[in-house]
């Protein structure tokens, strides 16, 4: 990456990043140097010391941006006051941080107490991103849900896709699923976009804003095009995602127009209407909707008028 080739912001998440403070140190650094903005997410495991070690506080300040993990599970090993003393203290001396909380759902009373908890004690200062579990890996063979009759499949741009993702085996992906990312999915092919181990950016870069299925699924969906190019809907988003390429003819479909005005045009529309509706719009979408405005808290007034813009 150069400074005229390089992505705007690069996230850090795990597994727990800060297992390898001296990596995440390393390429926040050299981020800096290209003109990238980085972000790192963290468990908090060091939170239970005294003292944050040098090497995880040297980590820490050499990023743009630091996030706490929390779930009811979490407290269980890292105790809340812990991870309160330690994002105190980084708020105190400077550094930018929010967090990002797990819930059961809406109604989960361990969210409303948490997010009650965060507000008071840091007096509206750190944002928070609230989202709900969902199965993952081993638990999707025994998660069940209630059947539902679902609404005709509408337009429903995936924001996800609109970024790469690394893997820990190297393979760079149009998706951020864990279950993609950990192999517990055939990795769809419409989703692969290299290896780090063979492939700079400027060719992942490429291959990311070019790919024809890529560029489908920013614009209006998996369910939407699986429908109507003949492909399996599933009751589940990401699973007719991965389902795309199953049927050669969906993405030899999608390649015949990809490059035609028609086609352009809605992507640039649809790419206008994404990034105007700004953070609280993807934390409805990924998040759960009634904390969604959470991820304002800390903003000026003028930043948070032009977040809803």
């Amino acid at each position: 990456m150069t400074t005229d080739n390089r992505p705007e912001f690069l996230l850090m998440s795990g597994g727990e990043a800060m297992l390898h403070p001296q990596l995440v140190r390393r390429i926040a650094e050299h981020a800096r140097h290209i003109g990238a903005r980085t972000y790192v997410l963290s468990g908090m495991f060091f939170a239970k010391s005294r003292r944050i070690p040098s090497a995880i506080r040297s980590a820490i300040l050499a990023v743009d941006h630091f996030s706490a993990s929390m779930d009811v599970f979490h407290e269980q090993e890292v105790p809340r006051k812990a991870v309160f003393r330690v994002l105190r203290q980084l708020l105190d001396e400077g550094t930018d941080v929010s967090l990002q909380i797990v819930g059961l759902g809406p109604d989960d009373p361990y969210l409303s107490d948490l997010v009650n908890d965060v507000r008071t004690t840091f007096d509206d200062r750190v944002p928070m991103f609230v989202a709900g579990v969902a199965p993952q890996g081993r638990a999707r063979d025994w998660f069940t849900r209630e059947q539902q009759t679902h609404p005709p499949v509408q337009q429903t741009p995936c924001s996800l896709a609109a970024w790469p993702v690394v893997g820990f085996d190297g393979n760079v992906t149009a998706c951020g699923n864990q279950d993609v990312m950990d192999g517990n999915v055939p990795m769809p092919p419409h989703l692969l976009l290299g290896n780090i181990l063979v492939d700079d950016w400027a060719i992942i870069k490429e291959r990311c804003l070019s790919s024809p299925m890529v560029r489908a699924l920013r614009t209006v969906g998996p369910q939407y095009l699986a429908r109507n190019l003949g492909g399996r809907v599933c009751s589940g988003y990401c699973e007719t995602c991965w389902l795309l390429s199953e049927d050669p003819s969906v993405p030899s479909q999608v390649a015949r127009v990809a490059d035609e005005p028609r086609t352009r045009a809605l992507e640039v529309a649809t790419e206008l209407v994404t990034a105007e509706a700004g953070p609280v719009a993807f934390a409805r979408q990924w998040g759960i909707a009634r904390y969604a405005e959470l991820v304002l808290l800390g903003l000026s007034e003028q930043e948070r008028a032009r977040c809803h813009a």
